[in-house]
């Protein structure tokens, strides 16, 4: 039995969405940890006067990374699934 293509077509849509939402949480995450080494005059993730939330943004966006690797990678799996790279 083959899936609905409603169901198909509504879960790419949410997929798309997700994926799309976290690209631009990556690109909010990029200027807070740009905003913070301005403030601490470090841009420097190696020095020891680094500022601990750039780290801890860093990782974030880091991990936020992974899952949309992820995520696009299931996409390609399911033949349902398109999903479009965000800009």
């Amino acid at each position: 039995m083959h899936p609905h293509p409603h169901f198909d077509a509504t879960a790419s849509l949410h997929l798309h969405a997700l994926i799309s939402d976290l690209h631009r949480r990556v690109r909010m995450l990029g200027s807070d940890i740009q905003e913070e080494e301005r403030k601490a005059g470090n841009p420097d993730p190696a020095s020891l006067s680094y500022p601990m939330l750039a780290l801890d943004l860093r990782a974030r966006r880091a991990n936020l990374h992974d899952t949309i690797a992820t995520l696009e990678r299931t996409s390609k799996r399911h033949p349902g699934f398109e999903v479009a790279r965000a800009a």
